[in-house]
């Protein structure tokens, strides 16, 4: 078998080995590769493009809210982090530290950045004085470090990329508001953009962000029946506030402290999309962050070959004014039938077809990713038709990721129900919680399934507690997770 057949076809199937097939993949298509230090992956321009088109668009979304970006620094000396005891006892185990700088012991030793409420907190106290000041709507992008133990490239690496939203609020009111307001941002656009249905909901007071009053997260179900916490918004109260002294003169002319809040999502949402979309042909992406979303191959004979590619170049021209990242592959060299089957495995959503019978006709074929869909569309009406089966894939990419998980939810009313189910299906179960910590524990010694949130709107409200019996007092979504 030649090379070229091989980087196409030698895709482990996701029924053999999901984690296989997920590695396969993304190396194939060119993502990502792993680098010399541990943990830490390099993005392709591929695989970087993704998270621009991510960026972008939720830069969008802020800065309609509101916000501003701001950077801040990516080493925090170790005192900030002492300040906020239940804050520093979550993130010691993951902190990479700085001791020695320009062949110099520090006086005191520098985290690298896992997040930045310490660095940000420190730093509003300084710049809020008066309820004038107030609100305070900044997010950055960066970098951050958190040296995992087990990696996997893009859902859990030691540095990844991310955004994280900082705010300071005169009342809890506002910064409840805001909380909220964040997570239906990430709501919104996960499911509009990267056609990823998620649950919201509120998290257990285990697994909240630490240092947090409260912790809400958008869940989505990869197509192994785990779960990704694909976005979090915090309200952290006056927490950090009191740490850092964040005070500012109120209405009443008394001093008060802001209520803050801290929310982000990062590179992860590349891993995820790639899991709930991605098939044994290769990655799908969905058309609205894919690098290209529209490969044009032109075909025929040889004699004839000048005139398509003529033609196909004028048709590229226009998709390219209209705003379509389009590209164009007209290697001699290669065949159509190789063109067609690189391209499924990349994950571009619309394929373009021209030939010189095409050409007479004055049309060309539109083949969907997705559904392997051929319509043939006037060249007149191109861009339109291109934009239309766009909107299409993108659609029927939402529902099939919906229908998935739907048919991978179960509810279940005591725990050895659960550990049947999870030991013949893979997927998500509701069940009720007493909101005992020993009982949530006891659901993660018996299945590896942790509580991934409890959910605005469950489908059912349970009752009793699946591991004591007792009154429930949520209704909670269980799963195995990345």
């Amino acid at each position: 078998m030649s090379k070229e057949k091989q980087f196409v076809t030698e895709i482990t199937p996701q029924q053999e080995d999901f984690s296989r097939w997920y590695i396969d993949v993304i190396k194939k298509a060119e993502l990502m590769d792993y680098s010399p230090v541990r943990g830490c992956i390099v993005f392709r321009p591929d695989g970087y493009e993704i998270w621009e088109h991510i960026r972008e668009e939720l830069d969008r979304r802020f800065k309609e809210t509101g916000h501003r970006n701001a950077y801040f620094p990516l080493f925090i000396p170790e005192s900030f982090f002492q300040k906020e005891k239940e804050h520093v006892e979550g993130f010691n185990p993951e902190l990479p530290w700085v001791t020695e700088a320009g062949g110099e012991v520090l006086e005191e030793k520098l985290a690298i950045r896992p997040t930045s409420e310490t660095m940000i907190g420190h730093m509003y106290s300084k710049w809020i004085q008066s309820y004038r000041d107030l609100p305070v709507l900044i997010n950055q992008w960066a970098n951050v470090v958190r040296w995992e133990k087990r990696t996997l490239p893009f859902l859990r690496t030691s540095e990844f990329l991310w955004q994280e939203g900082h705010t300071a609020h005169e009342t809890e009111e506002e910064a409840r508001q805001e909380t909220m307001l964040m997570l239906k941002t990430y709501r919104e656009f996960v499911e509009d953009y990267l056609a990823i249905p998620v649950i919201e909901g509120q998290k257990t007071p285990s697994e909240k962000f630490a240092g947090a009053v409260d912790t809400f997260s958008i869940e989505a179900m990869m197509k192994d029946g785990r779960a990704v916490q694909a976005g979090t918004s915090h309200y952290l109260g006056t927490n950090f506030a009191v740490a850092f002294d964040i005070k500012f003169l109120g209405r009443e002319n008394e001093q008060e402290f802001v209520h803050t809040t801290s929310w982000g999502v990062s590179t992860r949402l590349i891993g995820s999309l790639i899991m709930v979309h991605g098939d044994d042909r290769g990655l799908a992406l969905p058309p609205k962050v894919a690098p290209t979303q529209v490969i044009m191959i032109p075909i025929g004979p040889a004699k004839l070959r000048d005139q398509v590619v003529g033609r196909a170049n004028e048709l590229f021209g226009e998709l390219k004014q209209a705003g379509v990242r389009v590209r164009m592959d007209d290697r001699s060299d290669i065949s159509p039938g190789w063109k067609f089957n690189e391209y499924e495995m990349r994950g571009v959503p619309v394929r373009l077809e021209i030939g010189p019978r095409d050409m007479e006709n004055g049309v060309c074929i539109l083949v969907s990713r997705i559904t392997g869909e051929k319509r043939v569309v006037e060249q007149a009406n191109l861009v339109e038709e291109v934009r239309k089966m766009l909107a299409d894939v993108h659609q029927e990419m939402y529902d099939r990721a919906k229908q998935f998980r739907d048919e991978h939810f179960y509810t279940v009313d005591s725990i050895d129900e659960m550990k049947a189910e999870m030991e013949e299906k893979r997927g998500f179960t509701l069940a009720g919680w007493c909101g005992s910590e020993a009982c949530e524990k006891h659901v993660k010694d018996e299945t590896g399934a942790t509580s991934r949130n409890i959910p605005f709107d469950p489908q059912e409200k349970k009752t009793t507690c699946l591991v004591c019996g007792e009154a429930a007092k949520h209704t909670v979504v269980f799963a195995r997770a990345y």
